[in-house]
């Protein structure tokens, strides 16, 4: 979450008047993140977020609003987004797509326990089994096509030895695929400031605008990477006992799952390694702005692949 796309009172006000939500009172500009632009918006009737999709077209959107309101009515702690007065979650500002989503209570837990990881590895294991009701898939846009063609974008940026490690795991993951895995909808992007704590009750999973069709297990090892994740790019043991456990009792890994976890963690590394590279070497424009340390994803991945 970021703002690229800059509104004043008068344009915010004018889309308001499309929702029953009563008078604006304040709004303010989101930095974290960095896909996005996004507000916190107040109104007399409640606390809401306003997000403008800066890279996905007006088709695309209603998967993820859809998919927010399906787990959301199955007893997920997410977002439900809002209608319009004409029926629709999705409308057009400033010539890009647009949501209005609740607010939820809470902020995220940067340092999390291990009782916080347990809370997400529950979570988590909910939202699989719920998505496995909602009937539309959707291709994962950082698929294996994505990841060689943002490679091929970032490799000159790079040093031999971090060009070598790269292209070294390219190909591991492409010897190594997950698609006989048990697939799903997956969060995709299940990170700390993705989730919402009161203390250490979680009060709500937010931005899906990742989700996607994929395997399950490789969604559970991207939320270990950072979940269970050390400073000096090791997994906390205890962490990741407490968030896997929690999963595995409501929704039990298969042979082939628990034989190929490595692979899924490796896997994950990899993904948001080169997605942080390709933030830092072609960043966006915008107001407010926010990139991500790449090299803590690399050290991950390089003790992953130690320990495989």
């Amino acid at each position: 979450m970021s703002v690229y796309t800059t509104i004043d009172e008068k344009e915010l006000q004018t889309f308001l008047g499309n929702y029953d939500l009563g008078i604006l009172k304040d709004f303010q500009g989101i930095s974290a993140g960095i896909e996005n632009t996004n507000y916190f918006v107040n109104t007399s009737q409640g606390k809401f977020v306003l997000t403008l999709f800066e890279e996905l077209d007006k088709d695309e959107v209603p998967f993820y609003l859809d998919l927010m309101a399906h787990l959301n009515e199955s007893g997920i702690s997410c977002a439900h987004p809002i209608k319009a007065e004409n029926g629709q979650y999705l409308q057009i500002l400033k010539q890009k797509p647009t949501a209005l989503v609740q607010r939820l209570e809470g902020k995220s837990q940067m340092k999390p326990s291990e009782i916080h990881c347990r809370a997400i590895g529950e979570a988590l294991a909910n939202i699989h089994i719920s998505g496995l009701n909602f009937h539309t898939d959707k291709q994962n846009s950082r698929d294996p096509r994505w990841i060689d063609h943002t490679a091929e974008e970032i490799v000159e940026f790079l040093d031999d030895a971090d060009k070598n490690l790269l292209l070294d795991e390219i190909a591991y993951q492409e010897d190594h695929p997950r698609h006989f895995l048990p697939q799903g909808i997956i969060h995709a992007d299940l990170f700390r400031d993705n989730a919402l704590f009161s203390g250490e009750k979680l009060t709500g999973i937010i931005d899906f605008y990742y989700a996607c069709s994929d395997a399950l297990s490789y969604d559970l090892a991207v939320t270990v990477n950072d979940w269970c994740r050390n400073n000096n790019g090791s997994i906390n043991n205890h962490k990741l006992t407490a968030l896997v456990d929690a999963y595995v009792r409501l929704r039990p890994l298969n042979i082939e799952e628990k034989e190929s976890w490595q692979n899924m963690l490796r896997a994950g590394a990899l993904r948001f390694w080169l997605s942080r590279l390709k933030d830092l070497h072609f960043p966006k424009s915008g107001e407010i702005t926010h990139t991500k340390d790449p090299d803590e994803f690399k050290k991950l991945l390089i003790f992953h692949r130690q320990t495989t």
